[in-house]
């Protein structure tokens, strides 16, 4: 499969051959893409949210008026779930939300993603993150040429720490290990900019079937 790489410093591109890049005819694979990005979306929440009952609110034990006479509503408790500051009925307990995916189906999802994104010209190479630019202006001018618009996800593997010093600032652009990759990050951004260190190591990933 061809893409197109830059140069270091975005200024320049040309065509090259990725061989070993998986390949998908029809739908094969997309039920996969949905199912693995539901799971990670799933497993990324935390399930901390917690509200209390009115019998996990304090006080409300003592009867607020006499049950007769008083011309108001009868009430037995002012932490009733119908007054202020009462209990909720029926509302969000601690759980647990994750999903367990099994490996094959990780890594059928994240090779269709890879494909997708691949063929629809979403993914741009990058000779290499030069690791001597050190300054958030540089590497926004390089980002900037080769995706002047959008959110942007750079892969190296590893990057040097200059260059993620350098990255961290841009707003619109997140950084990802080549190792990290999964599928969500492949749907999520708009452009892709992959250095070629990075993509050899995606491909041997995918050729070795691990995600």
């Amino acid at each position: 499969m061809k893409f197109t790489v830059f140069s270091s410093d975005g200024k320049t591109s040309s065509e090259k051959d990725f061989a070993n890049l998986p390949t998908f005819e029809g739908d094969k694979g997309l039920q996969a893409v949905k199912e693995v990005i539901v799971a990670i979306n799933a497993n990324n929440r935390q399930g901390t949210h917690s509200t209390k009952t009115r019998g996990e609110v304090r006080g409300g034990g003592k009867k607020p008026w006499r049950q007769k006479g008083t011309g108001r509503a009868r009430a037995g408790s002012i932490r009733s779930p119908l007054w202020v500051g009462g209990g909720v009925v029926f509302g969000p307990k601690p759980r647990d939300y994750s999903k367990k995916i099994n490996a094959k189906v990780k890594a059928l999802a994240f090779s269709r993603a890879l494909f997708d994104r691949a063929t629809a010209g979403e993914i741009a190479v990058i000779e290499a993150f030069d690791a001597k630019v050190k300054k958030t202006k540089a590497i926004n001018i390089v980002v900037s040429l080769i995706a002047p618009k959008g959110k942007v996800l750079l892969v190296d593997a590893p990057f040097a720490v200059e260059t993620a010093r350098a990255s961290r600032n841009i707003e619109r652009v997140s950084l990802q290990d080549a190792a990290k990759l999964n599928t969500l990050d492949l749907a999520q951004y708009k452009k892709i900019i992959v250095s070629t260190k990075a993509l050899e190591a995606i491909i041997a990933r995918v050729n070795g079937g691990k995600n």
